[in-house]
């Protein structure tokens, strides 16, 4: 394996990113105000939407000839780590950390051409339909087919919980061909195409059905099989939740620490006693692995061999380190914290979610060893 030199020190651009993301996450899109979206039919607010494309957050990963800025994942990582602190409502992750990683690995020169520059421009959100049934995530267990016709292909199947299906305008179906697996680009409104939104447990983060019958599309993404290229697409997305579930932690830790030093029991901060320290700091350790393995799988995604390592095990750590904080979260702030009007149930339910998105942790183990050779 090739030696991997991986940097963890901010640079003055990614600190620059950072800042500039809490502040206007922080501004346009507080609490109070997540609260209001997830309330609303849709879940998002689409004037924050253009304006996350205006300031080129949508397209930071896209290529500079396909309308983006250029950056790569290590740059991206901030603005989902932001993100996940306030548990930011909207398409971002399908678009951004979903769609976006599968068009640049599978799709030719032509189809990104014709696909980037509208997501960069913030007028296309799309989204992935990957994964069926309720056996686990892997893509063996996939049955929507698709079956040539003259110049097109034809696709029949059902996709559970397609992440933001409901708002998206572009698609990307994986189906079985008689050649393998491959990704199809389907459009909104598509003939055949039905999209349902399901209730979630997450109500920040939206999920539909999509049934399709009969549906007609072009040629896949590539023009041909996925093969590996599908894989590694939704490892670079698992690697983007693993930063967004660290920063999801991190806040966590920081609403409970900031709890223990002002609620008063027995004239004393809790903080002062000792079991609640102890929780504190295992809160703490638990979020600084999360995000020690998600920065190591965005920067080491350009060498294949690493991140087939990286990737799933930053998934299955980030996943059960998330889910951990948020519970201790409710248990530091006692009774409070299992009311509706406090905000600690709303990272619970985002790291339940966000656990099984693109798997579980007992999948992402078991992709984990297949890469060692288990």
């Amino acid at each position: 394996m090739a030696e991997v030199r991986v940097s963890y020190t901010p640079t003055e651009e990614t600190t620059l990113l950072r800042n500039t993301a809490r502040e206007f996450l922080s501004n346009r899109l507080p609490m109070a105000t997540v609260r209001e979206m997830m309330m609303t039919p849709d879940g998002f607010d689409r004037a924050v939407w253009e304006e996350m494309a205006e300031l080129g957050w949508v397209g930071l990963a896209i290529p500079e000839e396909h309308g983006g800025a250029g950056y790569g994942t290590t740059e991206l990582s901030v603005i989902f780590e932001e993100m996940g602190r306030m548990v930011t409502p909207g398409p971002f992750f399908a678009t951004v950390g979903l769609a976006v990683p599968v068009i640049l690995g599978l799709a030719d020169e032509a189809q990104k051409s014709g696909l980037l520059p509208g997501i960069a421009a913030g007028e296309i959100i799309a989204t992935v339909a990957a994964f069926e049934g309720s056996r686990d995530w892997g893509l063996e267990n996939v049955e929507t087919t698709a079956t040539r016709d003259g110049d097109g292909w034809v696709l029949e199947g059902v996709k559970p919980h397609v992440l933001d299906g409901h708002l998206a305008d572009l698609i990307l179906v994986v189906a079985r061909t008689d050649q393998g697996l491959a990704v199809f680009p389907v459009g909104a409104g598509a003939d055949g195409l039905t999209v349902e939104q399901v209730d979630v447990l997450d109500p920040t983060r939206r999920q539909a059905t999509v049934t399709l019958e009969g549906v007609r599309a072009a040629a896949p993404l590539g023009s041909g099989p996925a093969g590996d290229a599908l894989p590694r697409a939704l490892g670079v997305a698992s690697a983007l939740l693993a930063c967004e579930q660290a920063g999801g932690a991190q806040r966590c830790l920081e609403m409970s620490t900031e709890y223990a030093k002002t609620r008063h029991q027995f004239g004393r901060p809790i903080g002062s006693f000792q079991a609640v320290k102890h929780r504190c700091a295992q809160m703490l350790v638990k979020v600084e692995h999360a995000r020690s393995v998600a920065y190591h799988a965005v920067r080491v995604t350009e060498d294949p061999a690493e991140f087939a390592i990286a990737a799933p095990l930053a998934a299955s750590v980030a996943s059960e380190s998330y889910v951990w904080a948020a519970g201790e979260n409710i248990q530091i702030h006692g009774g409070i914290g299992f009311t509706w009007e406090h905000d600690a149930h709303l990272y619970l339910k985002r790291a339940k979610s966000s656990s099984l998105l693109l798997g579980d942790p007992r999948y992402h183990r078991r992709t984990l060893g297949d890469a060692l050779g288990l």
